[in-house]
């Protein structure tokens, strides 16, 4: 046994009661083709699987402050520091901050709820498909087991979950209001694959004006098959006798099905749900991209951060606040920026000088005095307290 799989099993043993069960299932696909799951919708399906990725990435890169204990936490003795180290840069030892939001975050746009399992020391990530909420009329919640088979106290597990309209418990997937475009699309693609399987020929019926016996169809049958293989692409030479002549059962082809159009307003539909603007996968000029985007970070991303930061404050007892400065999109513009201080500079509540220093600039002598807003009576007889100077009087 090499140092990565002793490594390996003493994570398992030591550190997550519940990684042995989900070590073992890695890599095994439970969902079929006939059951078409919101994971297998994610892996299979273009349009759902780039929105997801988006709302998953944008929530994974922001970064969390830790500040002040404001209340008693489900859990005790975590320190401030602990925390942002746990939040920040390593939340296990196997893996980092960014993949360990990749994995909670994913887990609730796709089913609708996150479980992370706490030890004292580190925080892991329990996958919500397998868990298990064991109610109680008395403590509202029993336990959580994973898999029907590790068993967490409620002070082990902290979770916080998407809307549900059917359950207090769990959440739902936010999937569920586009499964019909899903299942569309899904069906769509299955056909586009077997109709291009098919050498892009949709169904073909040799037909004779002979009668044929059983024996001869399949000799027909198989000499046709041996000379033109759709799957292969197959255009050699076909001798036809006995009177055999070709006919495609449909006159239809790929253009004619308008897939192009039905496959676009599905996928769109699929964005809508998911809270994408359709517009930032398509493509455009700047200025529709831009608040777009903006309204993608309002609306979809941080609410769902807002979601793990509550549970965050609810078992820890600490105030978190993520940090938005790195996320141009959240920024105001800098004509804005600019209106906002110097109506806070000419109403007398920041100085000149100071709002330079909030803008970055250099300050300058003479400019740290506030200033007194016209409005205020005597302010309009010294121009250098910020009023206009009095005009001249006219002569009678």
């Amino acid at each position: 046994m090499g140092i990565y799989e002793k490594s390996m099993g003493w994570i398992r043993e030591k550190l997550n009661p519940a990684q042995a069960v989900i070590y073992s299932e890695s890599g095994v696909n439970q969902s079929t083709d006939q059951n078409l799951t919101y994971v297998r919708a994610f892996e299979k399906l273009e349009a759902v699987n780039r929105g997801v990725n988006m709302i998953v990435s944008a929530a994974s890169s922001l970064d969390y402050d830790v500040k002040d204990k404001v209340a008693d936490g489900i859990v005790t003795g975590m320190r401030q520091k602990q925390l942002n180290t746990l939040l920040n840069f390593r939340p296990n030892p196997y893996q980092s901050a960014y993949d360990f939001r990749q994995n909670i975050f994913t887990d609730l746009v796709l089913e609708g709820n996150v479980f992370i399992y706490y030890d004292g020391t580190f925080m892991y990530h329990l996958p919500a498909a397998n868990v298990q909420i064991i109610t109680d009329e008395k403590t509202f919640i029993k336990k959580f087991t994973y898999n029907g088979t590790v068993d967490f106290r409620p002070d082990e597990v902290f979770y916080f979950k998407d809307v549900s309209n059917d359950s207090i418990y769990r959440g739902s997937s936010r999937l569920q209001a586009a499964i019909r475009s899903i299942n569309t699309l899904y069906s769509m693609q299955e056909f586009q694959e077997s109709f291009f399987k098919n050498g892009a020929v949709f169904g073909l019926v040799l037909t004779t004006e002979n009668t044929l016996g059983q024996l001869a169809k399949e000799k027909t049958i198989n000499y046709w098959m041996s000379k033109y293989n759709p799957k292969t692409g197959g255009k050699r030479p076909v001798i036809l006798d006995s009177g055999l002549k070709p006919h495609n059962i449909a006159e239809s082809n790929f253009k004619d099905m308008d897939f192009d159009v039905s496959i676009r307003t599905h996928s769109e539909k699929i964005m809508q749900v998911l809270g994408v603007p359709p517009i930032l996968l398509a493509g455009g000029n700047n200025a529709n991209i831009s608040p777009n985007l903006r309204l993608f970070y309002l609306e979809t991303v941080m609410p769902i951060v807002k979601r793990f930061i509550s549970a965050l404050e609810r078992f820890y007892g600490y105030d978190v606040e993520a940090i938005t400065t790195t996320v141009s999109a959240l920024q105001p513009e800098l004509k804005d920026i600019a209106s906002y201080h110097s109506t806070l500079v000419n109403a007398g509540i920041i100085s000149p000088n100071e709002a330079r220093l909030e803008l970055r600039y250099v300050a300058k002598p003479g400019n740290d005095d506030l200033r007194i807003p016209a409005n205020i009576a005597g302010s309009a007889a010294n121009p250098s307290e910020g009023g206009a100077p009095p005009k001249p009087k006219e002569a009678k």
